[in-house]
């Protein structure tokens, strides 16, 4: 019997589930790319059209970065689809917009507590900050959008 077997078992099924996870996040950025340039193009101010764009720079620089990882632990792309379909009203748009945010901080923050490597620990844990950022500013269009 192997006394490494268990671990290098346990090690694979560890290093699957963080595939699987990078593999959403990735889905996850490239569908909220689409939704936040659709989102901009209904905001009511050219201000609130900026902060959209920016965050929505934000997310592209994630799903590189994201993308940038998924090939060195897999070796291939991956494929890219749309995980969620963005609302076609701004109101709409922004609390669905608020609510993605809000999980997907603490999606990125236990992606970053399953691994060991530091350069993805650094990137989920800032991009975890970054949507939390993000969220904030959701927020508060939508308490605008209410008086």
């Amino acid at each position: 019997m192997n006394p490494y077997s268990d671990y290098y078992e346990l090690s694979n099924r560890q290093n699957d589930k963080l595939v699987k996870d990078i593999e959403k996040a990735i889905n996850g950025e490239y569908s909220a790319i689409q939704c936040y340039e659709k989102l901009a193009n209904l905001a009511p101010s050219s201000k609130e059209r900026n902060q959209i764009l920016e965050i929505r720079q934000d997310e592209i620089r994630h799903f590189q970065q994201f993308t940038q990882i998924y090939v060195s632990l897999t070796g291939r792309q991956p494929k890219y689809k749309l995980i969620e379909e963005c609302p076609n009203t701004y109101k709409e748009g922004l609390e669905f917009a608020f609510l993605d945010e809000q999980e997907t901080v603490d999606f990125y923050l236990d992606i970053s507590e399953q691994t060991s490597d530091p350069y993805i620990k650094g990137v989920f844990h800032r991009a975890s900050a970054d949507e939390q950022n993000h969220a904030v500013w959701f927020l508060y269009y939508l308490s605008r959008k209410r008086h």
